[in-house]
C-alpha cells in the first residue's frame, strides 16, 4: 500500500499537475503581472498563487481586450467588461481585489442608448435617428443641399449656446431630398445635450388617431407627450388626409400650447402658402379658408422655412445621406 507522501509524489509527477505548474510559472511570468508588481511591490508570489484565479482572469481578459474583436464578439465573461485587480491592505495583510470595469466601447454604447431613449419616433425609420453620420459626410454627399445643412447646424449650433428658442425649421422641397434625414440627424445632436424629442409621420399619425378616438386616455396622454417635448417635428406635413377633428382638435391644440414656448419643426413638400391650401379644405366638410389661416397662425410665425434642394435618394443604397 502506497503511503500518502509516494501519492503525492505520484501525483506531482502527474501530465496534470505539471501543466498546472507551468500555467502557474507562465502567468507569474507575463508582463501584466510584472507591471502590476512593479506598481505594488508589496506583493509577492504567495499572494499571487493564493489568488491565482483572480490573476488569471486579469491577464487574460486584459490580452482579450488588447484585440478586442468588437463589442458584439467579446468573448469575455461579462460582455463589454474587463477584470481589472486593485491591492488593498486591510489589518497588515494584503489582499488582491477583482472588479469588473466597463470598456471605452460599452460606456459609449451606453452613452448613445442613453442619448436615443431622450428621442421617440413614430412611423419613422430608426435610421434616421442613428447618429451615424458626421456633418461633414451630410454635406459631401449632396452639395446641392448646402444651405439647409448649414441652416439646421446654426440651429443646432445656436441650441448649444443659448438653450431652446420658441421658433423651429420649416424644411420643404422635392421628395428624397434629405428634409427627415436632416431633422433626425438635429435631433439626435441636441440629444446629446439632454433635449427631448419626438418625430412624427404625418399620414399614420393621422390614421392612427382615429383609432384613438376610442381610446380618450392614449389620446390624451399622446397629446400631453407632443406638447411637452422639448422637440417636435412633424414629417412630411401636407401628405396627411385630413380631417377637422384631428385638424382642430389635436393639431390645432399641439401648436396652440407650444407657440411661445418649445420650437416646433416641420418636414413638407408644400411650401407655407401651399400648406395654407391644404389645411383650408377637409374630406368632410371642403373649404375653409379660416381654419386653415387659424392652423398657420400656429406655425408661420414660429418657424423658419428652409428650402431643401438636392437629388432625390430614395431607392439608393442605406449608405446615401
Amino acid at each position: 500500500m502506497e503511503s500518502l507522501g509516494e501519492l503525492l509524489q505520484a501525483l506531482r509527477r502527474s501530465p496534470y499537475m505539471k501543466r498546472a505548474e507551468e500555467m502557474k510559472r507562465e502567468l507569474l511570468a507575463d508582463p501584466l503581472v510584472a507591471e502590476l508588481r512593479e506598481r505594488h511591490p508589496e506583493i509577492d508570489d504567495a499572494l499571487l498563487v493564493s489568488h491565482m484565479n483572480q490573476v488569471s482572469q486579469y491577464v487574460k481578459e486584459s490580452h482579450r481586450c488588447k484585440n478586442c474583436p468588437g463589442l458584439d464578439r467579446c468573448p469575455n465573461d461579462l460582455t463589454g467588461h474587463y477584470t481589472k485587480l486593485e491591492v488593498q491592505n486591510i489589518a497588515d495583510k494584503t489582499y488582491l481585489v477583482d472588479t469588473k470595469v466597463p470598456c471605452k466601447l460599452w460606456t459609449a454604447k451606453q452613452a448613445q442608448e442613453r442619448i436615443r431613449r431622450r428621442i421617440r419616433s413614430f412611423y419613422v425609420d430608426e435610421q434616421v435617428l442613428s447618429g451615424r453620420y458626421s456633418l461633414e459626410e451630410i454635406l459631401r454627399a449632396d452639395r446641392e443641399r448646402v444651405k439647409a445643412v448649414e441652416k439646421v447646424a446654426e440651429y443646432i449650433a445656436r441650441v448649444q449656446e443659448r438653450g431652446l428658442p420658441n421658433k423651429g425649421l420649416y424644411l420643404y422641397g422635392k421628395f428624397g431630398t434629405g428634409k427627415t434625414f436632416l431633422m433626425g440627424y438635429m435631433l439626435y445632436e441636441l440629444a446629446r445635450y439632454g433635449y427631448t424629442g419626438v418625430i412624427i409621420y404625418m399620414p399614420d399619425f393621422m390614421e392612427d388617431l382615429k383609432s384613438m378616438f376610442a381610446e380618450p386616455q392614449q389620446l390624451k396622454d399622446t397629446i400631453e407627450m407632443l406638447k411637452e417635448t422639448d422637440l417636435l417635428v412633424f414629417d412630411d406635413i401636407g401628405a396627411e388626409n385630413l380631417n377637422p377633428w384631428a385638424r382642430d382638435h389635436v393639431l390645432g391644440t399641439i401648436l396652440n400650447y407650444r407657440m411661445n414656448r418649445k420650437p416646433t419643426f416641420f418636414t413638407s413638400n408644400y411650401d407655407l402658402d401651399a400648406l395654407e391650401q391644404h389645411f383650408s379644405f377637409t374630406n368632410r366638410d371642403g373649404e375653409e379658408l379660416h381654419k386653415g389661416q387659424r392652423i398657420m397662425d400656429r406655425i408661420r410665425p414660429f418657424v423658419e422655412a428652409v428650402p431643401v434642394n438636392g437629388r432625390n435618394k430614395r431607392g439608393m443604397t442605406s449608405e446615401s445621406v
